[in-house]
């Protein structure tokens, strides 16, 4: 067996959960790592070896009638079942090793405590059986300890490769990026490894191949399919200017493109790094099951011994050791051990694949206490991107041609998609952005600059109510009554005029609402655009609970308010401004995957920027919980009937369980966790 070297103790705490994915390796228990290839080798020799044990020694002391037996057979029976014990059982007792130093025995353990009975046993009945030719012959295990370990080897095989089946979806992924791509040099294309292309390099993704690296569109047009995000099939049409993914698959068109970022900090790197991080992250119900196997070591090795005990006095040693192996066999906690990993890697699997990166498993979990939802507005509910519906002089001193140069001057200095509406809607006049100086942002309240020896504020309605500048609402009241954001052009603590600005819906919102609603789950919107307009807003989205004028820390203070009320609360807003109450809320959801602090702040990210996804999250969710639940049964709650049944408790009745039949029930429960978890679907 190659690679059995051990781990670092410090790490043994994660020893049923952490799988590396990227190979054909995979962590296993007591730190010890198993190699597939070899693990299947293993199995396959071990086969070998067992077939003549199985032939010539008998089962439980009966012979069968395929078994035969001859002068010397004995000792080919011994020689074979000793490499079987050192070669097929190295890695279980490697793995014993292990949990042993780092203190938590389980199952890697209990299977050498198995084996190690049967064969000691089994030397012990050889000698007296043919060396010192005792009066009364002695069964031994030799057939057991070849049918356990290599039922063990095959239970082992079949669920790594279960195990590594629930975690090559992000692998799937990643054959979609080309290992090479068309560079452009001076309008020339060359072919390079994907690994030297940077951020601003320009590369060209030809009809039918898939899109390399994460860029936006200078030249061409084409369909491209995004199901990678998305989960449908249905292509999109890409123009100058937008943006593609890396691993998206280009249609008919060639297309030029940008690289906004290198290969290892595109989405797929993304998606790979916070999924592999996902896997890892161990949970209160992996914890949970750890304890189990823990709790279950101690129980098997107790009714063990207690069965061993009352056969010895009230059977004979033969019936007394067979009951002890069943025990301690059939109690292993393998698949308990792989019931949640398997869940969890499946799990963030299928939601990479739907646009959901999940960052802490434990928001999984939290999703079935949620009972609020709160979300900003702009950019969650909203699309963000605004219209300029209005534009009106409130002063003498300036006509609407310059006050709409001096806001979009002011509004130049900001990357806000209201800034960007009010700056594009002034080309489109051709009105030029006057010249400001000085813009600074107030927090919570707009934005504030000099122009022309005077100090000028592009505000909102709660700067004007809180500084005590007048305004006649009827002025603003026909924008204000169908939704319109409204900024405040102010000088000399003076309403100058104003501009208002429509936002639209996402298309998804209105039916999330009503499904939340259906989920008995609040919708509560955050905003901090005025009361009037997040009034319509609200009731146009269905949602009757709201909350207007905040600034960042208000909606921070507002999730610590319900949460102090008894209420779990899932956040969902940008990760920037929103940041604190992403990072206190029960379940913090950011939109979008683009900037470090949405990644850094929430429990999970929608990359397709859509509130409806959270339906999805929570829909895996439960599923995710339901699997759970079941691999936990599958994995351990047999043990609850087996385990009395293995001691004997049905004995008199002649109803046991064997050590080989423990072996092929444990194995068996293993292999039912493996597959259980590959039926995880959203």
């Amino acid at each position: 067996m190659n690679n059995e070297e051990m781990h670092d103790m410090k790490d043994m705490d994660m020893n049923h959960s952490t799988m590396d994915m990227s190979g054909s390796h995979m962590m296993m228990h007591g730190g010890h790592m198993m190699d597939m290839g070899d693990l299947r080798q293993k199995f396959w020799i071990s086969l070998v070896l067992a077939i003549p044990v199985f032939i010539l020694s008998p089962f439980m002391g009966l012979n069968l009638p395929f078994q035969v037996q001859f002068p010397g057979s004995d000792w080919i029976v011994l020689v074979l079942a000793t490499i079987l014990f050192f070669y097929g059982g190295k890695p279980f007792i490697s793995g014993a090793k292990g949990e042993l130093m780092s203190k938590q025995p389980a199952m890697m353990t209990l299977i050498t405590i198995g084996i190690s009975v049967a064969y000691i046993y089994s030397i012990y009945a050889f000698v007296e059986n043919n060396l010192l030719h005792s009066t009364t012959h002695i069964m031994d295990f030799f057939w057991e300890l070849a049918s356990l370990i290599v039922i063990m080897l095959l239970g082992h095989w079949i669920e790594m490769k279960s195990t590594m089946s629930a975690g090559n979806a992000l692998q799937k992924i990643a054959s979609l990026v080309p290992s090479e791509v068309h560079m452009v040099h001076n309008d020339q294309t060359m072919d390079h490894d994907i690994s030297m292309v940077k951020a601003d390099d320009i590369i060209e993704v030809r009809a039918g191949e898939s899109v390399p690296l994460d860029g936006h569109i200078i030249s061409g047009s084409s369909y491209i399919n995004e199901s990678l995000i998305t989960g449908e099939s249905k292509a999109i049409k890409k123009e100058i200017g937008s943006k593609v993914v890396g691993g998206s698959i280009n249609g008919e068109g060639t297309i030029r493109v940008k690289v906004d970022k290198s290969a290892g900090e595109g989405y797929l790197s993304q998606i790979s790094k916070l999924v592999s991080d996902a896997q890892n992250n161990r949970s209160k119900t992996q914890m949970l099951a750890d304890k189990v196997s823990s709790w279950l070591f101690y129980a098997a090795l107790t009714v063990g011994i207690i069965a061993f005990v009352y056969w010895l006095i009230f059977g004979d040693m033969n019936t007394a050791l067979n009951r002890l192996v069943a025990v301690l066999v059939i109690a292993c906690p393998h698949a308990l051990g792989l019931a949640i990993p398997l869940v969890m890697s499946r799990s963030t699997s299928i939601a990479a694949t739907n646009g959901l990166i999940i960052r802490d498993n434990q928001a999984m979990e939290n999703s079935r206490k949620i009972d609020y939802i709160a979300m900003d507005k702009t950019g969650t509910l909203t699309e963000g991107k605004f219209t300029v519906n209005g534009l009106q002089s409130l002063d003498k001193s300036i006509d609407n041609k310059n006050l709409l140069s001096i806001i979009a001057g002011i509004e130049g200095g900001s990357s806000h998609p209201i800034a960007s509406s009010i700056v594009s809607y002034a080309k489109e006049q051709t009105i030029q952005p006057a010249a400001i100086d000085n813009i600074q942002a107030l927090k919570g309240y707009g934005m504030s600059a000099s122009f022309d020896n005077r100090q000028y504020y592009l505000v909102n309605m709660k700067y004007l109510n809180e500084k005590g500048i007048s305004l006649d609402k009827k002025l603003v009241q026909t924008y204000l009554d169908k939704g319109n954001t409204i900024s405040y052009l102010v000088a000399d603590k003076k309403v100058l005029g104003f501009v208002a600005l429509g936002d639209r819906i996402k298309k998804n919102t209105i039916e999330f609402i009503k499904e939340l609603k259906a989920r008995n789950i609040t919708p509560i919107m955050l905003t901090g655009d005025n009361k009037e307009a997040a009034a319509i807003m609200a009731k146009q989205m269905g949602i009757d609970e709201f909350k207007a004028e905040l600034l960042p820390e208000d909606k921070h203070q507002v999730i610590k308010q319900l949460e102090l009320a008894g209420h779990h609360v899932m956040m969902v807003g940008d990760g920037i401004n929103d940041a604190p109450s992403l990072a206190s809320a029960t379940i913090g959801v950011a939109i979008g995957a683009g900037t470090d602090v949405a990644i850094d702040s929430a429990d999970v990210v929608l990359y397709n920027s859509d509130p409806s996804d959270i339906i999805k999250f929570l829909k895996l969710s439960h599923n995710t919980y339901k699997k759970t639940v079941e691999n936990l049964w599958w994995g351990a709650g047999y043990n609850i009937i087996a385990i009395p049944l293995a001691a004997g408790i049905l004995a008199g009745i002649g109803f046991v369980l064997s050590p080989a039949v423990g072996a092929v029930v444990m194995s068996l429960s293993t292999v039912v966790v493996a597959l259980n978890a590959l039926t995880l679907k959203m």
